[in-house]
């Protein structure tokens, strides 16, 4: 593609994400800075069109972006904005908690004040917290107790159903051997200790204290709460989305149940930086006429969790970008210095 292409590009996508209606070739010809005539801008136009950048929607002779179009614009054309003073003073402000809880809720309630759109923010796993201890208890022949005790006070207890029974010694052997040998790592820490060591233990207790782990790396409870959202009903106000009722109603399916907004979050997690999914890239497809801006966020150094924006495909990406990415970085700051 051309500069000239490029710039006319840039420039329909920018006046239909502000405008919200079709761009004709008078237009751009008034708002590009470009000297040509009005039958070059149709051409250029015509040709972006068969490439599959912008489209004519069937009630106007006018052109809208499709979603290869946005796509190019994020990644070669946008010119992303820096957060203005007044929306950096309301995060510093809503990121002030000293509760981790808390700071999460607000970065969430953040999210989604600056954008209107919908913020989501992934609660970090408690697998993460530094393990301070870990007893077995018999219960009865195959039923065993399994208590851990994290540095941060946290007790997490769990019962495992084994195809054995172990006796008294050897749940307590099980016990001393992580206390003496894991305490103060992490649960992935620990996973990947007792990968290289266990082979040297019985074959029983190996299974056992796999178990205890696999138990402790799930949530307690199928109702617990992994994502927060704030903002949803921001969305109904969308023209885009607000005038298909079935899309509608399959995406606030997704935020009640959360599953795949977790696994997109929990995906977005093992990347670097801000990540834009636009319409289909995300795989869900009560998210195709949407686009998902995400950013990891950290606690020590360590990611935790991830945090983002879901909207129209026809948001101000150039201004939601820096929103989700320094609401991250307070994030991070805010919840280390805990």
């Amino acid at each position: 593609m051309d500069k000239r292409a490029q710039i006319l590009l840039k420039t329909l996508v920018e006046h239909y994400i502000s405008e919200g209606q079709p761009i004709g070739s008078r237009t751009l010809l008034q708002h590009s800075g470009l000297d040509v005539s009005p039958a070059t801008i149709r051409n250029v136009m015509s040709d972006l069109e068969q490439l599959g950048f912008i489209t004519s929607p069937h009630t106007s002779a006018g052109r809208v972006p499709t979603k290869k179009g946005y796509r190019l614009f994020v990644d070669s054309l946008m010119t992303v904005q820096p957060l203005d003073q007044r929306a950096m003073t309301q995060l510093k402000s809503g990121l002030s908690s000293h509760n981790p809880q808390a700071l999460i809720n607000s970065a969430a309630d953040m999210l989604s004040q600056l954008t209107q759109f919908a913020g989501l923010v992934m609660i970090p796993k408690r697998t993460r917290n530094v393990l301070k201890h870990l007893e077995f208890l018999h219960l009865n022949d195959k039923k065993i107790l399994v208590i851990l005790v994290t540095e941060d006070g946290q007790v997490q207890n769990r019962i495992l159903l084994t195809d054995k029974a172990f006796t008294a010694s050897e749940l307590t052997a099980a016990s001393n051997y992580f206390n003496s040998h894991c305490q103060g790592l992490s649960l992935e820490e620990v996973q990947t200790k007792l990968k290289q060591e266990l082979q040297q233990m019985q074959a029983d207790i190996n299974r056992l204290m796999s178990a205890a782990l696999d138990a402790a790396s799930q949530p307690e409870s199928s109702e617990q709460e992994t994502v927060v959202i704030a903002g949803e009903r921001n969305l109904l106000q969308v023209d885009e989305l607000s005038t298909n009722v079935g899309s509608l109603r399959k995406l606030f399916e997704i935020f009640e149940r959360r599953t795949a907004l977790m696994q997109l979050l929990d995906h977005s997690q093992r990347a670097e930086g801000v990540q834009i999914f636009i319409g289909g890239e995300s795989g869900y497809l009560p998210l195709d006429e949407c686009s998902l801006v995400t950013s990891p966020y950290e606690v020590d150094g360590q990611v935790v969790g991830t945090l983002g924006v879901i909207g129209p495909t026809r948001m101000a990406y150039e201004r939601i970008i820096p929103i989700v990415d320094i609401t991250a970085k307070l994030l991070s700051n805010a919840l280390s210095n805990q």
